[in-house]
């Protein structure tokens, strides 16, 4: 059984749990008004399409096999025994609306499958946050909306990561967000939503300008979720990036793949207190 009508990912790329050190009154929304951690651990290596995979597939890179460089001329194959939580949904809810807006463009040309009919948009970030606002005035009725916002990473690159330069493009993002969580507003969906915000991985640890490590820097991730069976102000221990994809199954009503290797975080809902 379902506990939410919708569920909404909003993903930072690049962020690691930097946002501590920048002012995001917008994640600090979602923060209090649900359940969240600055301590949750992303997948190695530290790299942005391993940890998306991730997230979307439910299992270690190892076992989705996706790189950077596979994501960009491949696409991942409708058949794995690692679906993705659109594939899941897709075969729960035939006719459901599912979006992916990404700015990354191989997060919906290679990670998430090819036939799943999900609407797929990637364009820059500003110009993402406006589309993701009209897709949702016109389709209120969507079931799974996956966002990626890129510029903290490419702030990261540019500046170093968790540098002031990069605070304040963390800081954009958040603005970002917030037209997203606007529109959502306006629509009167906030509460009947699973809204998750999550960013792949951080930066800095071995090297300034890069990623790909396990050190804290790289490994260390912010995670929150609002939304129905959700008490305000929760916090969480021992939350992975694998877990997204169980915690969205979850929230839907969908049987969760055996072989998804996420669980459902400790006293995140209600009913796994």
């Amino acid at each position: 059984m379902s506990i939410c009508n919708r569920v909404i990912i909003i993903g930072w790329d690049g962020a690691g749990n930097f946002v501590r050190d920048a002012h995001t009154p917008n994640l600090d929304r979602l923060f209090q008004a649900g359940a969240s951690t600055l301590e949750a651990q992303t997948a190695s290596p530290t790299i942005s399409a391993e940890c998306w995979g991730t997230l979307l597939h439910g299992v270690n890179p190892v076992k989705h096999g996706l790189t950077n460089t596979k994501a960009e001329v491949e696409t991942f194959p409708d058949d794995s025994p690692y679906p993705s939580i659109f594939r899941v949904a897709r075969e729960a809810f035939p006719l459901a609306k599912l979006a992916a807006y990404s700015a990354w463009k191989p997060i919906n040309d290679g990670i998430i499958e090819p036939s799943m009919d999900v609407h797929k948009i990637s364009m820059p970030d500003d110009e993402l946050v406006l589309a993701i606002a009209a897709y949702i005035q016109e389709n209120p009725d969507f079931k799974l909306l996956y966002v990626q916002l890129d510029l903290p990473d490419a702030a990261g690159h540019k500046y170093g990561y968790n540098m002031p330069e990069q605070h304040r493009v963390i800081e954009e993002s958040d603005r970002q967000t917030g037209v997203i969580l606007g529109a959502l507003e306006q629509a009167d969906l906030l509460k009947d939503s699973l809204i998750i915000a999550v960013t792949d991985h951080g930066g800095g640890g071995e090297h300034a300008f890069n990623h790909g490590s396990d050190h804290p820097w790289d490994k260390t991730i912010f995670w929150s979720c609002m939304g129905p069976g959700i008490t305000p102000g929760t916090k969480l221990d021992n939350v992975t990036i694998a877990d997204t994809a169980t915690v969205v199954a979850h929230a839907l009503g969908l049987n969760v793949p055996a072989s998804w290797e996420g669980t459902l975080p400790h006293g995140l809902f209600h009913d796994n207190s």
